[in-house]
């Protein structure tokens, strides 16, 4: 961050101005590892997407998709560890090339697995933590909404003529707006839902009410949670009881998805971050980066039951949010499509790019005034 950042208007926060500045007192503006807030958790993510491709030669073929954040239930063993990876099928294209329902795809998505520590966890926390406390946070006025942009891929299995193997779907682009009651939504990401998009406005078509909760909240609802770490953390273990592989996991899983694609007032920031740090099994990750390749450190958990590690990933220098990934750290055996998922494989990860409060659905922040 730069020490002296080009000033902004109230109502527009752009992610990536602040996630490239040196910093005014060294953290970025406050928000640093906020930032990365994994705002971009998935503020509505709970999409479980069921689409059916049609294949030419190969023939028909399915085509599941999970998207982070993780649903509110209790997935079976490595099936959670890939929450927000595609397990799929996919149909040939025409030139030999791969395609799912028309997307290209290519290899699956691999890392080296960095090393990790509980050494100067508090330290990283701290820093986290005064950064968040310290940044500009544009209050999020009625009739405005909170635009979410991010880059993210997938790892899936895909399934040809009954033969699965690994394959991901390039680097893509992703928008959310929301509402701060959550009521009002919209999501474009080409890749997967095509140019025009989705609403995410509720009630659904089933007339299912916006019910807040912390495996999807709101902006009015993050703003009326707790700050205290311990209070929040036991809030957490509470209402997330039975979700999960285990509640130190679901307990670390939320916390996550309150930090990606949402947007957590902040001063409820530290609190986040504190309260994640007396989750048992938290380490730091060193040598790591973010789906657009900067590098960073990871603050980080081991599923047992899957072997895959969700890792939040900061700048190392600013302690900026760069955003985060699931990777594989462990293989589990087991039988079929388990097996394909060997250690440093890359289930899902996802780097913010905006964060910005705008005045009007589907308005970008170049639009605004």
């Amino acid at each position: 961050m730069n020490a002296n950042p080009s000033p902004q208007r109230q109502d527009e926060w752009d992610e990536s101005t602040e996630l490239f500045a040196p910093t005014a007192r060294d953290l970025p503006v406050g928000r640093h590892e906020f930032h990365r807030e994994r705002l971009m958790a998935q503020i509505h993510d709970m999409q479980q997407e069921e689409r059916t491709a049609t294949a030419g030669a190969a023939g028909p073929a399915k085509v599941r998709r999970l998207r982070l954040p993780r649903p509110a239930i209790a997935l079976p063993a490595l099936a959670a560890a890939l929450a927000g990876v595609v397990v799929a099928g996919v149909a040939m294209s025409g030139g030999g090339g791969v395609e799912d329902g028309g997307i290209a795809t290519g290899p699956a998505l691999t890392t080296r697995l960095g090393t990790t520590t509980t050494d100067g966890m508090p330290e990283l926390i701290d820093e986290i933590s005064l950064a968040a406390a310290d940044v500009s946070h544009p209050v999020v006025k009625p009739g405005q909404f909170i635009y979410i942009e991010s880059k993210t891929a997938e790892t899936f299995v895909k399934t040809v003529d009954d033969k699965s193997s690994l394959a991901s779907h390039p680097l893509h682009s992703r928008k959310v707006w929301m509402s701060p009651d959550g009521t009002e939504g919209w999501l474009t990401e080409p890749a997967v839902n095509g140019p025009e998009g989705e609403t995410l406005s509720l009630p659904d078509e089933q007339g299912n009410p916006r019910v807040a909760d912390l495996n999807g909240p709101s902006y009015d609802y993050l703003t009326k949670l707790t700050t205290d770490p311990d209070e929040l953390l036991a809030k957490i273990y509470k209402e997330t009881k039975g979700q999960g592989n285990s509640p130190d996991q679901q307990a670390f899983a939320t916390i996550g998805d309150l930090l990606g694609e949402s947007y957590p007032p902040a001063e409820l920031y530290p609190a986040l971050f504190k309260a994640a740090e007396k989750i048992p099994g938290v380490v730091v990750v060193n040598d790591v980066e973010d789906a657009v390749g900067r590098p960073g450190v990871a603050v980080a958990r081991l599923d047992e039951t899957s072997g895959a590690r969700e890792e939040w990933i900061f700048d190392k220098k600013t302690h900026v949010f760069l955003g985060e990934r699931s990777v594989q750290v462990e293989q589990h055996g087991g039988e079929g499509e388990d097996e394909l998922f060997k250690p440093g494989t890359v289930l899902f990860t996802s780097a913010i790019v905006k964060r910005t409060v705008v005045d009007e659905m589907k308005q970008t922040p170049s639009q605004a005034g």
